[in-house]
């Protein structure tokens, strides 16, 4: 058999070749079905971080306060709420490995800037309110 006569591999249509090129099977499925995803699509970490960091800033408080409540009754969880800012230290950590840098930056974005909306917001609303009143 000379060079010419080997069979054609061709590739899934549906499925990218991953970042190293190899594009055999076997890599795809240990990664996963997404696999493919975080090696080869440039903006992953941006997008997830950014919406990880807008989920966080908004779910995490509140889910901390119901629970919060739920076991110590309204009064005692007002006063262990500021507790609640410790959760920070989390997205805080994950700058400090060089494999999590992106993603944890993407994730104070998403943080710092839906705060300032947030608090941008509400103090339109309340001046908008005593000025209108």
């Amino acid at each position: 058999m000379t060079m010419t006569d080997k069979p054609a591999i061709a590739a899934e249509p549906d499925v990218p070749v991953d970042a190293g090129g190899s594009g055999d099977a076997a890599s795809r499925d240990d990664a996963g079905v997404f696999g493919w995803w975080r090696g080869s699509h440039p903006t992953f970490a941006a997008l997830a971080g950014f919406y990880a960091g807008l989920v966080y800033i908004i779910v995490v408080p509140g889910v901390a306060g119901a629970i919060l409540a739920a076991v110590f009754g309204q009064d005692r969880a007002e006063e262990l709420f500021p507790w609640v800012g410790l959760t920070l230290v989390v997205p805080l950590a994950l700058l400090f490995p060089r494999k999590t840098r992106r993603f944890a930056e993407f994730v104070w974005l998403g943080i710092i800037s839906t705060a300032i909306v947030v608090l941008g917001v509400a103090a339109l609303v309340l001046w908008l309110m005593i000025e209108h009143t």
